[in-house]
């Protein structure tokens, strides 16, 4: 129980990472959307996460 706690705390903080990144990044046009796979990824990685999404739109898949 406390593992899934754990990683229920981290996918929701990082909806909230997700979030906060897209406020940032409307104004250069390259937000990233919200949905379960990139609120999934993002919470299991953190910041390398955003990095990959990131890495992902630029390159255009």
């Amino acid at each position: 129980m406390h593992i899934f706690l754990k990683y229920l705390k981290k996918i929701v903080l990082g909806g909230f990472l997700l979030y906060a990144y897209n406020l940032i990044a409307v104004s250069f046009n390259i937000t990233i959307p919200i949905n379960f796979y990139t609120i999934l990824t993002v919470g299991l990685f953190d910041i390398p996460g955003i990095s990959g999404l990131l890495a992902l739109k630029l390159i255009g898949l």
